[in-house]
């Protein structure tokens, strides 16, 4: 049976065959809770129908059955009768020794009949079956959110009501979930108790090491049924999903600016509060994030952990491999939505806009020229100034601006980074694979208002116009006569040349 077959069929019959392992999955009709076998079912529906005739005389709760108040009682009492008998640990449930025990073994006897996936115990096979069908059946009725669990909703309704039982006994801060509390608490200890067994790599709750695990084995159970994009986490689907529907549910309570995730509000009110929590324990700088903190310290360690595969250059982010692989490529996907001008990065694109949108503080006092950063005021002063502070090794050419250098360098190296992919002919400058591109394609976007003729290159069209206006900008300066283009000038002088060696 196909796996889009197979979520049909899970969807219509939710409880029926998982494997033979595990026989079939009965379902309580008013708590939902599974049992693998019918008469645990039929015991546990008792719960729902039969008096409960047993009190618990500490804290007042009561039970149909004198089992269950027997065990509950263990809570009160703090006995734990079942050990196990390879690492001690004890228990006030035989069945909750039972699944411990299969820690030790391995043993994960509840498999999932569509991607083959087993669990050691039959709800967390529950669980993972829901991220197939997406349903979630439970839903809080203050804000009509769905989850996957009961237990999910019941942790949920904490943040309505405020309820933050579970209190750290070191900062006193407290919590909604047990787990969240165990989970800070590594902040301190520092402990990272679960380890990956492929890359070694320790994490503070066993939720995350699952995630982490799902890089190695490319695992993408989530997906988005609007684009079909798979994730390895529930939560990034959930995020994603508002990329669709537009929804940012997360405001700041300072400039009202809205968020899709609460990570980045969080992130967001540090420009606010000017936070910086996360610190280089090296040279002391902090940041106000913690993925900025990370590629900081590859500056002291040298670390260049992202490679191309085209040129073989190396970079510490994996943002600068991405920004740099557009330069084989020629991609530009952001668009100013003004001018229509494109850009291989975001931040160019926001800088540019600065032109259109925001002011321009910095003012040349020499030509009155303004612009949106003093950076660029300082660039541009250079064309009076005539300082060109970038100076080429090799031959001692100077330039006003650092990336004219990096061009020019090109020069000598040979190095070409610019991949013509329907050719591939090399070229030193985006420019040129740009203007190469139109080959291929046969685009003319430069149009002559006057006649129409089209070309693919603006210097084209700029020299064509003359044709129209006669201008003749380049002059010799030996008899006076002038050309459309400097070409023919030069071509030209070589008549004045000859005319001088033959005196």
């Amino acid at each position: 049976m196909e796996k889009s077959e197979k979520i049909i069929e899970l969807i219509s019959h939710p409880h029926g065959n998982m494997t033979e392992r595990q026989n079939l999955s009965y379902n309580c009709d008013v708590c939902k809770k599974s049992f693998s076998q019918k008469s645990n079912l039929t015991e546990h529906k008792f719960i729902h129908t039969r008096e409960k005739l047993y009190h618990c005389d500490i804290c007042g709760k009561s039970f149909t059955r004198s089992i269950d108040i027997t065990r509950h009682k263990r809570i009160h009492t703090g006995e734990m009768p079942y050990c196990c008998d390879i690492c001690n640990k004890s228990f006030s449930q035989k069945s909750n020794l039972n699944t411990h025990i299969r820690s030790h073994t391995g043993e994960k006897p509840y498999i999932c009949d569509i991607c083959g996936q087993s669990f050691s115990q039959s709800c967390k096979l529950t669980s993972h079956r829901l991220t197939h069908t997406g349903e979630k059946p439970h839903h809080c009725d203050i804000c009509d959110k769905s989850f996957s669990q009961s237990s999910s909703l019941t942790r949920h309704k904490y943040i309505h009501m405020g309820k933050t039982p579970h209190h750290c006994d070191i900062c006193n801060k407290s919590f909604s979930q047990s787990s969240h509390l165990t989970k800070h608490k590594c902040v301190h200890s520092g402990e990272k108790p679960f380890y990956c067994d492929v890359c070694g790599k320790s994490y503070t709750v066993s939720s995350t090491l699952a995630a982490h695990k799902r890089i190695h084995t490319g695992e993408k159970p989530y997906h988005c049924d609007i684009c079909s994009r798979s994730f390895t986490e529930s939560s990034s689907l959930t995020a994603h999903k508002r990329l669709h529907s537009g929804e940012k549910p997360y405001h700041c309570d300072i400039c009202g600016k809205s968020f899709t995730v609460s990570s980045r509000l969080t992130e967001h009110k540090r420009t606010h509060t000017g936070v910086k929590p996360y610190h280089c324990d090296i040279c002391g700088k902090s940041f106000s994030k913690s993925s900025n903190l990370t590629p900081h310290k590859r500056i002291h360690t040298g670390e260049k952990p992202y490679h191309c595969d085209t040129c073989g250059r190396l970079f510490s982010e994996s943002s600068a491999l991405t920004t740099h692989k557009r330069l084989h490529s020629g991609e530009k996907p952001y668009h100013c939505d003004i001018c229509g001008k494109s850009f291989s990065d975001s931040s160019n694109l926001t800088t540019h806009k600065l032109i259109h949108t925001a002011e321009m503080p910095y003012h040349c006092d020499i030509c009155g020229k303004s612009f949106p950063k003093r950076y660029y005021l300082t660039t541009h002063k250079r064309i009076h100034t005539g300082e060109r502070p970038y100076h080429c090794d090799i031959c001692g050419k100077s330039f006003h601006k650092r990336h004219q250098l990096t061009k020019h360098k090109r020069i000598h190296t040979g190095e070409k980074l610019y991949h013509c992919g329907t050719c591939g002919k090399s070229f030193m400058e985006n420019s040129a694979l740009t203007t190469h591109k139109r080959l291929h394609s046969g685009e003319r976007p430069y149009y002559c208002d006057i006649c129409g003729k089209s070309f693919s290159q603006n210097g084209n069209l700029t020299i064509h116009k003359r044709i129209h206006t006669g201008e003749t900008p380049y002059h010799c300066d030996i008899c006076g006569k002038s050309f459309t283009v400097s070409c023919s000038l030069t071509r030209h002088k070589r008549i004045h040349m000859r005319e001088t060696i033959s005196l």
